[in-house]
């Protein structure tokens, strides 16, 4: 039986034509077989493959043969198949992450600049020790329904493009003269949002390097972690232990659950929990729930 793995990877550096490194990277993609989706943007690439063990191998490795991606972190996770990435989307965009606000991000020879300074899991725990620290989620909200860091915050997001309404808004400024540590999937929405946080005023802002990935291989469940990861293909979560804490509630029935699904609105693109037992009836998620009702 073959050997599925999924790589998940970032890299903020000047690229001077875009549309060519897409060829390229399609063009290795296809020639293995594998699926995923890859962003490149004037100012890097971020992208998430999977396919056989041996392909996968060896896009890492003709990937890391370009000079600007030879320091690449790399994060590999365990496949199920080839259900997780049925297509390949190898796209440009003016940002790797759609913040709204591609004139914010400023690339140097050592990726972002003027972002939180980066803590390994080690270095986490050594701040936590010495300081009272705000965890600050920098995903979707919908993402964090089944996992997230213990007594996080999670803004009021339903895309990247709300963060900096909701930095803005006030309701964090409370935070702005504490220590506050960001944190998203595989680290590539937190070297923006950093950033973006600094330049308004938040003065301690840290950033989890590589992620909630980086951490769960470091300290599983035994940690700060609590939950499951939501990933964005097939699979639709993974954990980091073989008996992780089940957070989310059924928004049908209330039970616990960490299984996502998407909302019965054929125009809507959101998750959310929904059991097993609950999985063939249709919802729909908190903002359509409004909208009909608002109509009614």
């Amino acid at each position: 039986m073959a050997l599925y793995k999924v790589l998940l990877y970032y890299c903020f550096t000047p690229l001077a034509d875009p549309d060519a490194i897409r060829l390229w990277q399609r063009d290795v993609c296809e020639s293995l077989g594998l699926g995923g989706r890859i962003i490149i943007a004037p100012h890097g690439i971020n992208g998430t493959v999977g396919g056989e063990l041996s392909a996968v191998k060896k896009y890492w490795r003709k990937t890391r043969e370009y000079p600007a991606f030879r320091d690449i972190d790399f994060k590999w996770s365990e496949g199920s198949g080839p259900e997780d990435f049925p297509r390949l989307k190898v796209r440009v965009r003016d940002e790797l992450v759609g913040f709204g606000a591609p004139e914010e991000v400023v690339v140097g020879d050592h990726g972002v600049t003027g972002g939180g300074q980066h803590l390994s899991p080690e270095q986490l725990h050594e701040l936590v020790e010495t300081k009272p620290v705000t965890f600050f989620d920098g995903r979707n909200k919908w993402e964090a329904d089944i996992g997230r860091f213990k007594d996080a915050i999670v803004p009021d997001t339903r895309t990247s493009h709300d963060f900096v309404r909701e930095i803005e808004s006030g309701k964090y400024d409370h935070l702005k003269d504490q220590p506050v540590v960001t944190y998203c999937t595989g680290g590539v929405r937190c070297e923006v949002l950093s950033a973006m946080m600094i330049k308004r005023g938040f003065q301690e802002v840290y950033q989890m390097e590589g992620g909630i990935v980086r951490y769960g291989e470091k300290f599983g469940d035994s940690g700060l972690w609590e939950g499951s990861l939501y990933v964005f293909d097939n699979r639709k979560a993974v954990t980091f232990s073989s008996n992780p804490a089940v957070i989310g509630q059924c928004v049908l029935c209330g039970a616990r659950s960490s299984r996502m699904q998407n909302c019965s609105s054929l125009s809507c693109t959101f998750e959310s929990v929904v059991c097993d037992e609950c999985s063939e009836q249709e919802f729909l998620c908190e903002e359509d729930r409004a909208k009909s009702s608002a109509r009614a």
